[in-house]
């Protein structure tokens, strides 16, 4: 057997540990879902063509592309009579490295027929909740402060979070094109310090894939969980008007052409779907960021295995 090398910054007794509680939470997540009447899918990693999105690149693999998120294929499994589904997969995108990216990580998603994203919010926080005591943990030490994951959690809208933290309102932010830029300076440090924070309520241009409000078309059934200002989360009240989102596709794609990047085919396949979704609302999770809150780890590298620079 060859010999294995571990270079200086690869410290075997602590990853031996978070390895651990990274297998014993996924497999209290699964133990989770398949309790709740969900079925365990899985779907091809190499697929012709991601949903278009002005914000992730995927990576190339011959004349397709690695998946950024089984949510596609998913969604065409609900289309066709799968009330209740979960994947656990990796997932892959472009350009992303650092403390929290790779690019290349481990992704939750899960859908459910009849839901609305206020009672997907629901579950997550029960199955995070659920999953936390079988680790035997019922708070976490994150940047030196302790959050307690007790439930309820908070819950506050991306407007009022704006009015609460940010230099300026969220209609300001929108008119000079800065919301992500507010959102991560301001807003994203304050969320979910003391217990875990869904911010809900986007706006209808930042929820590409997700219903528009009745009562408000100008916001989208989305939101996102953080715990101690790291984003865990992100899940929507599913759009299901083929229409409009081929429309929102032809706008990603236009605004991706502008910055050269790789031009996708229109996912048909995904569109002629949507005729036959009934109401329903999916998230994806990410798993190792969810390890790192675990672990108190601030580093994305310290709850994988391997990380590129280790290969």
């Amino acid at each position: 057997m060859s010999e294995i090398h571990f270079d200086n910054n690869f410290n075997l007794t602590r990853k031996s540990r978070t390895l651990q509680t990274r297998a014993k939470l996924i497999q209290s997540i699964r133990l989770f879902f398949i309790h709740n009447g969900f079925l365990e899918v899985e779907t091809p990693l190499r697929i012709p063509s991601p949903a278009p999105e002005e914000h992730i690149e995927a990576i190339p693999s011959d004349d397709w592309f690695l998946q950024t998120s089984p949510e596609l294929c998913m969604k065409r499994l609900l289309a066709t009579g799968y009330p209740r589904i979960f994947q656990i997969s990796h997932c892959f995108r472009a350009a992303e490295r650092g403390d929290k990216h790779l690019p290349e990580f481990t992704m939750l998603e899960w859908y459910v027929i009849g839901f609305d994203y206020h009672q997907l919010m629901d579950q997550c926080q029960e199955m995070i909740w659920a999953v936390a005591k079988d680790l035997g943990i019922t708070e976490i030490k994150r940047q030196n402060k302790k959050i307690s994951l007790a439930t309820p959690w908070e819950r506050i809208t991306v407007a009022d979070a704006f009015s609460k933290y940010a230099p300026v309102t969220l209609e300001e932010a929108l008119f000079k094109d800065k919301f992500d830029e507010i959102l991560v300076e301001y807003i994203e440090p304050k969320l979910g310090v003391d217990r875990p924070t869904f911010i809900y309520d986007y706006p209808a241009k930042l929820a590409a894939l997700a219903k528009l409000k009745d009562d408000n078309p100008a916001f989208g059934e989305r939101f996102e969980l953080y715990i101690g200002g790291l984003e865990i989360a992100n899940g929507f009240s599913e759009l299901a008007d083929a229409t409009q989102q081929r429309r929102r596709f032809e706008e990603a794609l236009k605004n991706r052409a502008a910055k050269n990047w790789a031009r996708y085919e229109m996912p048909e396949k995904f569109l002629q779907s949507l005729e036959s979704l009934a109401p329903c609302a999916g998230i994806a999770l990410g798993i190792d960021r969810l390890v790192m809150i675990m672990a108190s780890s601030e580093k994305i590298d310290d709850v994988v295995a391997f990380t590129p620079e280790n290969l």
